[in-house]
């Protein structure tokens, strides 16, 4: 997909995040790789008012082009995670309200539905507290996404990653209702969670969970 239509894509699935009430304001921020870099939102702009031409072009090593918006301000953490997993074509984080009550609680997400496997393994792990925007904010980020699709960043929110920008906005939305249904299944006792074992069957299954076969 050239440029023009991914820097439009990124600001319509920008939108969509506050739709859906992952995002208030200009909470959050996307991204979606290009060849030798990324495009992410800039700074301060609420979604509703982003334009394309406001969306900002990085490369690999997080630099802008002169003349640009400044970008956001998690940028770092959207560029390492790029340089690490070559196999994630975008990023969708939010401050949405249950998965954010947990991260501020410092909890995981553990296996008590079976649709955590959509995050790749059996928890969704909390990423330990960093200073937002900064390299150990980056680092601790990493950490909790081995061998996952999504964490949550502690004291601060969700970051959920995928092939491109629907999957990870998906991810992000099924992060959030899970989150919710394990608050107000901890309001009334102790969840039962799956173990490991029939996790990794619901992991193994998730490999064609969705996709029709090819005609």
């Amino acid at each position: 997909m050239v440029e023009s239509a991914l820097r439009q894509q990124l600001v319509e699935t920008a939108r969509a995040s506050v739709r859906l009430g992952l995002n208030r304001g200009t909470s959050g921020n996307l991204s979606v790789r290009l060849p030798g870099g990324f495009l992410i939102t800039p700074t301060g702009i609420p979604y509703d008012d982003l334009a394309a031409a406001d969306v900002v072009h990085l490369d690999a090593r997080g630099v802008a082009a002169p003349g640009q918006l400044k970008p956001s301000s998690e940028w770092r953490f959207h560029c390492d995670i790029y340089s690490a997993r070559p196999q994630v074509g975008a990023i969708v984080h939010t401050h949405s309200h249950y998965a954010s009550a947990l991260a501020c609680q410092r909890r995981e997400l553990p296996a008590f539905h079976y649709m955590v496997a959509a995050a790749g393994g059996d928890n969704v792990r909390c990423a330990d507290y960093a200073t937002f925007g900064t390299a150990e904010l980056s680092a601790n980020a990493l950490t909790a996404l081995e061998d996952r699709h999504a964490c949550l960043l502690a004291n601060h929110g969700v970051i959920a990653t995928g092939a491109h920008l629907a999957i990870a906005l998906a991810l992000a939305e099924e992060i959030e209702s899970l989150a919710g249904q394990y608050c107000a299944a901890l309001a009334t006792g102790a969840p039962v969670l799956l173990d490991a074992a029939e996790m990794a069957r619901v992991v193994t299954r998730f490999a064609s969970y969705g996709k029709q076969d090819s005609h």
